[in-house]
């Protein structure tokens, strides 16, 4: 019999990354990083919506990684 995962959650959003004052390129290398770093630290991302405002790129995201 398999053993059930379980998960844990996380939400995140753009002012985690943190590209406020960047130009377009950079801020898709910074955001590129970001979600690298997420995924080194063992999170699946499972939703992101990007929303293109006035102020800029904007987007908040799901991700989940099994349960420690």
């Amino acid at each position: 019999m398999s053993e059930t995962i379980r998960w844990e959650y996380k939400i995140f959003e753009s002012k985690d990354a943190d590209l406020s004052g960047l130009n377009k390129r950079a801020k898709r290398t910074k955001l590129q990083a970001y979600l690298t770093g997420l995924g080194e630290d063992g999170w699946e991302i499972v939703n992101i919506d990007f929303h293109d405002l006035n102020l800029g790129l904007s987007f908040v995201g799901v991700a989940k990684r099994p349960l420690q």
